[in-house]
């Protein structure tokens, strides 16, 4: 019997009559990093919609496992509820708003010591709680506070789309630091990234390139394998559906809800 936290067989998604992810299969672990490294385009972004059941990427062949069961057919907010959480490339913006108030948006039974000990996780003073989340804060105290939110929730699979985007290298290392913290907590890890040096921090990595998987490895071997062979390709055009507008109709179903 298979013990992964997270197995994806075989799964192929078709969108606007392409098919932008063809026979996937890889697998994430409790308390492990696993890293899906690819050029722009590769179809990363696309394969972590399809994990977390947004509607248009549901597969049309293949099946998604979590814990045991298949979930190729639930829905997000079923997702959720069983211990999934997404992390967006550009966190949404929730303008006039404090972060105490943003953090509370999910787990909302969160007490003042859970809300402080979330920011003292990310390494931010708890002052910051009364802070407004505007353009006053640097792209690196963006991400720490999403982590935080993340902490709050304490999934049982984290997915992190580009958790390196906005950040410099100081904040980046900051926040890949706290990712192993995640999983030491147990959680699962899933770190998509363009990088070389995000994926290296990974105790596993995937190589995807136009759609597919095409290495499985150590992070040292894909990283490897990446900076010597992959170039920029004409076939990486499968995700061409912009990450915002994606955020935009996720964020509009939810209002909805």
């Amino acid at each position: 019997m298979d013990t992964s936290l997270l197995k994806v067989d075989s799964i192929t998604v078709r969108r606007d009559n392409a098919t932008i992810l063809k026979d996937i299969s890889l697998r994430v672990e409790s308390g492990e990093v696993t890293g899906v490294l690819g050029r722009n385009g590769a179809g990363k972004s696309s394969l972590a919609y399809a994990l977390m059941g947004l509607p248009d990427y549901i597969p049309v062949k293949g099946s998604i496992s979590f814990l045991g069961e298949d979930i190729t057919s639930w829905s997000i907010t079923d997702r959720a509820k069983a211990g999934l959480t997404l992390a967006w490339q550009m966190p949404a913006r929730y303008e006039g708003i404090s972060i105490r108030d943003y953090l509370r948006i999910g787990p909302q039974n969160s007490s003042e010591r859970n809300l402080e000990e979330a920011m003292d996780f990310v390494q931010m003073s708890p002052l910051f709680l009364d802070r407004a989340i505007d353009k006053s804060l640097s792209g690196g105290e963006r991400k720490r506070i999403e982590l935080a939110s993340i902490y709050l929730m304490k999934p049982r699979l984290a997915i992190l789309d580009e958790p390196d985007s906005g950040v410099d290298l100081l904040a980046l290392r900051e926040v890949l630091g706290l990712l192993r913290l995640l999983a030491d907590q147990g959680s699962g890890v899933m770190v998509i990234t363009h990088r070389e040096d995000v994926a290296a921090g990974c105790d596993r990595s995937y190589l995807m390139c136009d759609g597919r998987i095409i290495l499985e490895g150590s992070a040292a071997a894909v990283k490897r394998y990446f900076m010597s062979q992959c170039r920029p390709c004409e076939g990486c055009e499968g995700e061409q559906i912009s990450r915002k507008g994606v955020l935009n109709e996720v964020m509009g179903r939810a209002k909805n809800q």
